[in-house]
């Protein structure tokens, strides 16, 4: 199984990639890799998305809102729709790792969530996870708890891959419009 990380930061290695790391360890058994935005070409995210299992999908959240690295990302992704040709999230499973300055743009992961199942019909595991400064030692250590919540999800988000792998009917699922 392969599960990567896209990081939608606008500079690598910052508490968004920390965060969506801790996804990624908690998948044991699993081949991971973190994606940085900031440094990867769109056409190569889009394979190793393609590629995937199942992706993590972080973001520092920014006027209420995921990244427009993310967006770019989002957009520029095909959904086998309209005349496309690929549709590299078809199948796939997903999670969410938001990261904001307070509490209060917690809810933004529901945009997220909302744009991956609804318009790619992704799988996404629930809830979406979502980290402020509190969540941290520092900038690149999760605390304690933070850390077993992540790892939780790395696992959760590995089962409902397999899970999802295994049945033609989820694996068949296509976006509506």
């Amino acid at each position: 199984m392969r599960i990567i990380g896209v990081s939608g930061g606008p500079d690598a290695g910052g508490r968004t990639s920390t965060a969506i790391a801790g996804v990624l360890a908690g998948a044991t058994g699993a081949e991971t890799a973190l994606i940085e935005l900031s440094e990867t070409a769109l056409p190569d995210v889009i394979a190793a998305i393609e590629s995937a299992d199942a992706v993590v999908f972080g973001s520092p959240i920014y006027r209420a809102g995921y990244s427009a690295l993310l967006k770019d990302l989002l957009e520029r992704t095909e959904r086998g729709r309209w005349g496309e040709k690929t549709a590299p999230l078809q199948g796939k499973v997903a999670a969410t790792v938001l990261t904001g300055a307070s509490g209060h743009h917690f809810l933004a992961t529901n945009d997220l969530r909302n744009v991956l199942a609804g318009f790619f019909a992704v799988q996404v595991l629930s809830p979406g996870l979502y980290f402020d400064p509190s969540g941290y030692e520092d900038r690149t250590t999760l605390n304690e708890a933070s850390t077993a919540l992540t790892a939780a999800h790395g696992a959760a988000l590995a089962d409902l891959a397999s899970a999802v792998r295994g049945s033609k009917a989820l694996g068949a699922i296509t976006p509506q419009v």
